[in-house]
This record gives C-alpha cells, structure tokens and sequence, in this order.
C-alpha cells in the first residue's frame, strides 16, 4: 500500500478473499480497489464518505485506498477492515441468504472476529466492541477502541 498502486492492493484483497471464500464455501466476490473516497463537503467540513460498498446482485465489492479530503493513502488496518465488512455483507446474501444484509451487533461482531484473525491479535491484546445505543438500533463507539 505504501506505494500507492492499485494493482498491488487488489491482488492481496484477491488472496485473503479467496481463502475467505473457500473456508465458508460461497463464490468469490469480484473486487475493485479504487483511488480516493466518495465524499460530501459541506461548509467546509467533510460530512460524508463511503469506504467500500458490495452490491449483491453482482457480488462486487469495491473499497477506496485514498483519504476522502487529503487523497492520501489510508492504513492497511482501515483498508483491512472495510474489505472484511463487505466480505460479510457477502456472506449475509450467498451464505445465510439473507435478502438484505443489515448492520447489526451480529454483523460487526463478525467482522471484528475475521479482522483478528487476518492480523493474528492474541486474545488478551483484542479490545472489546463497546455500544451506543441511538433509537432502535446500536453502534459501535471508535473512540473507546482507539483509546
């Protein structure tokens, strides 16, 4: 990643994609790796941007490399995780053949536990998820994982 080249990037997604795959035996989604982040600015502050999506009908995921505002680089780690996040909504539709794939406490737990694996973190070195609860649905709070 640290050269900034697409191909290389796509080419790794490839592999941990297709042993994903294998192991959970559903097809092997496409993936696209595209430059800087879709992104709203509003007022001068970024309001909006889209890391990766995943569109069913196509199995295709598609993921951003580049910071929405600075265009630089992002971490592997970030990349990392939203290609696993997409990974799951692909195996919410092809293997528990849900018709929607929602964001729930299941599915970033999911998420979470691929991601520790793919980085081998030792068990006592996993920082637990910590909710927020906003109306009738919950999300994650990054600040207590980051600090």
């Amino acid at each position: 990643m640290a050269g900034g080249e697409k191909a290389p990037v796509r080419s790794a997604c490839v592999v941990l994609l297709r042993e994903l795959s294998e192991f959970y035996e559903v097809p092997l989604p496409e993936v696209k790796v595209l430059g800087v982040r879709p992104h709203v600015v509003s007022q001068g502050v970024c309001t909006y941007q889209l890391f990766g999506d995943y569109t069913p009908a196509t199995a295709k995921i598609r993921v951003w490399m580049r910071t929405a505002v600075l265009g630089k680089v992002t971490s592997f780690r970030g990349l990392l995780n939203t290609l696993l996040h997409e990974f799951c909504h692909h195996l919410d539709v092809r293997q528990l053949g849900f018709p929607g794939t929602p964001h729930t406490r299941g599915f970033f737990i999911r998420i979470d536990r691929l991601y520790h694996l793919a980085l081998d973190t030792p068990a006592d070195k996993r920082r637990p998820l910590h909710w927020i609860k906003q109306g009738r649905s919950w999300r994650i709070d990054w600040r207590k994982l980051r600090g």
